[in-house]
């Protein structure tokens, strides 16, 4: 079995069957021997140095009275744990626990356990902050299930609202030998380059949206679309379905409505960006996306 992608298959178990027990998950949210994973304004509380790490809060009444919304994420070690969104505070809360810091800059830089915990309290927040109105009948909705689903307020509609995230393929094309399809955004730095990625459309399968979106892009025939492996990004709801890809040829015709530019690298000039970046003028995605793993494991092959 592969090693997972940053932010997927952390430690923690969801215990799902535990979200409708109204009467347990009062108990651990009066228990002191629960634990918090604060957020202010999407932000999550860390702990600063050379390993930074996501910091933990013990439950407190005191601390709940302040929160917008509290979601059970699930039990660590038999502990209950709690994202909780202090957003409603005008200046950040807690600091004398740590900083809050915005995970897209952070992420690659924590272990595993906290990426992946963090990760996932920030995804739950967002999408209640997003809920907050029923898409039926725009009435009022309220968190339901220990922050799971929500429901709306209006008795002739009590619509239940599920989390949803948005599945998005991302893919490496490579020519079958010694090239590889990098693009650019034109907001990104000068000189990084990803592999290619979309969202997936209504009424399509994962494989047809990577061929769809390769074609969209840079003008490309595939073949041999290939899973590779996922992993959740809440930036802000996705989940990204890593796929390989073989083109069928090699003139591109860039969209450049889509990308600022996009061409093919060879091997060497992705193994020289990988292991001297300060000298390379390719510079290759964060090492907690999986467009990097991707391009990693070729690299290897």
């Amino acid at each position: 079995m592969k090693t997972p992608n940053f932010y997927a298959s952390g430690p923690i178990d969801r215990a799902s069957h535990l979200r409708t027990d109204t009467d347990w998950i009062s108990e651990q949210l009066a228990s002191p021997k629960s634990v918090l994973i604060p957020l202010w304004n999407m932000k999550s509380l860390v702990l600063e140095g050379r390993a930074p790490s996501g910091v933990r809060v013990p439950m407190s009444r005191g601390l709940m009275f302040g929160a917008d919304t509290v979601v059970f994420l699930g039990l660590l070690e038999g502990v209950a744990h709690f994202a909780a969104d202090f957003s409603g505070y005008e200046d950040p809360p807690l600091e004398d626990h740590g900083r809050f810091m915005d995970m897209r800059g952070l992420g690659q830089r924590l272990g595993h356990e906290d990426g992946s915990l963090l990760v996932y309290a920030r995804g739950a927040i967002q999408w209640h902050m997003r809920h907050q109105f029923c898409g039926t009948c725009g009435a009022k909705t309220e968190s339901r299930e220990a922050g799971h689903m929500r429901e709306c307020t209006n008795a002739d509609c009590m619509a239940q609202i599920f989390p949803r995230i948005d599945p998005a393929v991302i893919m490496l094309v490579h020519d079958g030998a010694d090239r590889v399809v990098l693009g650019r955004q034109a907001a990104w730095p000068s000189g990084q380059q990803s592999v290619l990625a979309g969202f997936v459309e209504q009424g399509e399968s994962l494989e047809d949206a990577v061929v769809r979106e390769v074609f969209e892009e840079v003008g490309l025939t595939i073949t041999d679309v290939n899973y590779h492996s996922s992993q959740p990004w809440p930036f802000p709801s996705s989940i990204m379905l890593g796929y390989t890809a073989l083109a069928t040829s090699e003139d591109m015709n860039i969209n450049f409505d889509e990308m600022d530019d996009a061409g093919w690298f060879t091997r060497q000039q992705v193994l020289d960006a990988q292991n001297s970046p300060e000298t390379s003028t390719l510079r290759l995605p964060r090492a907690d996306s999986i467009s990097r793993r991707l391009i990693s494991d070729w690299i290897n092959q």
